[in-house]
């Protein structure tokens, strides 16, 4: 692989594909040994890091598809965000992490539109309060802050995740609810979320399951703005030195309560995409 590192001044600029191929070169020059794997990619599991112990993450998301009645044909939304991870005790794991995003998509009748920006940073909290090794459910509380003061935007977001695994079988399920402090910090928008993961250990190195995600929002936390439901395939690998994983799920069905601003009846194109993709990778250190 031919690795180019770009300044990160030429950002606004920035091919997505070409910062994504940055980003991996960077990550496989500086890998080390002993990984703690994820399974999957949308859907966190209750175990957390052994005290003393570092982890590097890094996320890619795809978010594409949307269309020209909303005004975004051919949308495609890149996501990046690049972790730290330390375990503080055997129970409780903090992290860091830095956001940015490129969007890109045509207006119809002419002209397109595509931006490369940062979103802020976020650090997460993660707590277990039942360890799945020692329990018939594992459980864990998770809580993330995130500040993006480019946009005047503060979230918080908060977690319940369980988890559990039978043999070479894994799931685990997370309920999560976010508020956020959006333009100039004035406007509020509640989002409910509900994520579910079920895996095969295939081998001692790859596991392929699936995924599903049901996401809505609540404007002002009075009228419901809309929702979709994702389905889709999972698969992670992982070495002595690293580990990844992947989950690509198309939306099944959404609707969107104000109306039919996206022109279908069976998905919602407004808030939403038609696919989801994530890519995780990472390795202690």
């Amino acid at each position: 692989m031919l690795c180019l590192v770009r300044n990160r001044t030429e950002a606004p600029n920035m091919n997505p594909k070409h910062l994504l191929t940055t980003l991996t070169c960077t990550l496989l020059a500086t890998a080390a040994a002993t990984a703690t794997e994820r399974l999957f990619t949308y859907t966190y599991e209750p175990e957390t890091l052994p005290k003393g112990a570092w982890e590097a993450e890094q996320w890619v998301t795809l978010r594409a598809g949307r269309n020209a009645t909303v005004g975004k044909e051919d949308y495609m939304r890149w996501q990046f965000r690049e972790e730290i991870e330390y375990g503080v005790t055997d129970r409780y794991q903090v992290a860091a992490y830095f956001n940015h995003e490129s969007v890109s998509y045509d207006i119809p009748g002419g002209g397109s539109y595509s931006h490369y920006h940062q979103t802020g940073v976020s650090f997460e909290n993660k707590y277990l309060v039942l360890n799945p090794a020692e329990n018939p459910v594992g459980f864990s509380i998770y809580l993330e802050p995130g500040w993006d003061w480019a946009h005047r935007k503060f979230e918080f977001e908060q977690k319940l995740i369980f988890g559990q695994r039978h043999g070479d079988w894994k799931w685990a399920l997370n309920l999560t609810h976010e508020t956020e402090w959006e333009h100039n910090y004035k406007d509020v928008v509640g989002e409910f979320e509900a994520t579910f993961g079920l895996t095969r250990q295939l081998s001692s190195r790859w596991a392929v399951g699936f995924e599903m995600r049901h996401h809505a929002e609540v404007e002002e936390y009075e009228t419901w703005e809309g929702y979709a439901f994702y389905l889709g395939p999972v698969v992670s690998y992982r070495t002595e030195r690293w580990w990844a994983a992947l989950t690509v799920m198309p939306q099944i069905y959404g609707a969107n309560f104000e109306g039919n601003p996206d022109g279908n009846s069976s998905l919602d194109l407004d808030g939403h995409e038609r696919l989801n993709v994530r890519l995780l990778f990472g390795f202690d250190f």
